[in-house]
């Protein structure tokens, strides 16, 4: 690695794919970082990513007030906007051909592991062209799916969100009983749906059942499942991600309807819960139940007040970190959280490259999913517990 970095120019910042609630927090620790250092005589911001770039529409981030960005790092969602798109070579060459124009010599992007392959592609791009110019992948998802690191910055404050959800829908399923039903966001991984066993807090409290797309979902052993927990509790709260599939990997239910990236469109749709409904209600044929199905969608990923502390304190970090790593090395990268401690929680940054990040994603370990396949395990607990922080205290009579 160099020991000293002559790149001097200006620096191109980006968001990219689902936003968060910290992902500003990233953003702004960067543009701060960025301003103190004279290697870097301009500071971009991309509208809407990759695309904003193609099209060379930038915003001057060396305007705004110490106290307007402040106000904007505790904002959720993506500040500059955010993108679906995948590009191509085609297309990250153009993003080369704008940069060379513009006398960018840094790139930074906020995203998932898409966004690092985009990063990884235009590095090698540079790298070919003999252009001096540095890219780094700053990390954020809420699937926390990422390789290498730790954990992600934004999930543990859209794993607070489940887990404080849950808390309260479990209150309400305790009031009226019943079965209940909660769809949580998850692909092809089960992390955030997994945070929904925070919410208990005593023997009998919900979630009873928890599905991750990491197990094969068998529609008779669910139906056993929900008449199991019924008979244990008097009713019964499950979670489910919105990813479960059956043996054969074929989603248990989806809209029908594509995204940007040719995938089955599971977000922002009811059709899981509907069916999972339907299947609890043959599950109990002939008898009375009260059976209720809600799909967390969107919500989860930019809910305002219940931001983990240590999210938003990380997520600015790994922004910092970016840009000192990329002005004292010119060297390309993303950025990663190493645990060092659970008890008491700290955390420090490194680099990884960007081929371990890029287009590969993870999944929950097989330790953090108990045997049945339907809850989680006390290393799963300790794993997310201090990410999350503390959470409300529940009473009862």
């Amino acid at each position: 690695m160099a020991t000293q970095n002559k790149l001097v120019g200006k620096m191109v910042i980006g968001q990219s794919g689902g936003p968060t609630a910290v992902i500003n927090q990233s953003l702004v620790g960067a543009v701060l970082a960025a301003r103190q250092q004279i290697n870097i005589t301009g500071i971009l911001g991309a509208r809407h990513g990759i695309a904003g770039i193609m099209k060379e529409d930038f915003i001057d981030l060396t305007t705004q007030s110490v106290e307007q960005l402040e106000l904007v790092a505790t904002t959720p969602a993506a500040a500059l906007g955010s993108v679906r798109l995948k590009p191509g070579r085609a297309e990250c060459e153009k993003v080369f051909e704008v940069f060379r124009k513009n006398d960018v010599r840094y790139f930074f992007y906020i995203g998932g592991n898409d966004s690092a392959e985009t990063a990884h592609i235009i590095a090698e791009m540079a790298k070919e062209a003999n252009y001096d110019f540095c890219t780094v992948h700053i990390p954020k998802t809420i699937d926390n799916d990422l390789k290498v690191t730790d954990h992600c910055p934004g999930f543990a404050s859209a794993a607070r969100f489940v887990a404080l959800a849950f808390m309260g829908d479990d209150r309400d399923n305790r009031a009226l009983e019943g079965i209940k039903v909660n769809v949580v966001m998850g692909r092809s991984a089960g992390f955030l749906t997994a945070a929904s066993a925070l919410a208990r807090q005593a023997e009998g409290d919900g979630p009873h059942l928890i599905y991750l797309p990491e197990r094969v979902f068998d529609v008779e052993q669910f139906k056993q499942d929900v008449r199991d927990a019924v008979a244990k509790y008097g009713r019964c709260v499950i979670a489910a991600s919105e990813g479960i599939s059956d043996k054969d990997g074929n989603p248990i239910s989806t809209s029908g309807e594509k995204d940007s990236h040719g995938n089955v469109q599971l977000s922002g749709s009811g059709a899981l819960g509907d069916t999972l409904a339907a299947l609890v209600k043959d599950a109990f044929a002939g008898q009375k139940v009260r059976v209720r199905a809600d799909t967390f969608g969107y919500l989860q990923r930019s809910f305002p007040t219940i931001v983990s502390e240590i999210d938003a304190k990380e997520a600015r970090a790994v922004g910092d970190y970016a840009v000192g790593h990329a002005t004292s090395t010119g060297q390309p990268g993303s950025v990663a959280i190493r645990r060092l401690s659970s008890t008491p929680y700290s955390s420090e940054c490194f680099i990884t490259p960007l081929s371990s990040v890029a287009r590969e994603a993870t999944e929950m370990k097989g330790e953090y999913i108990n045997e049945a396949g339907n809850d989680v395990t006390q290393a799963w607990i300790d794993y997310v517990a201090p990410l999350v922080g503390e959470l409300p205290k529940m009473g009862r009579l």
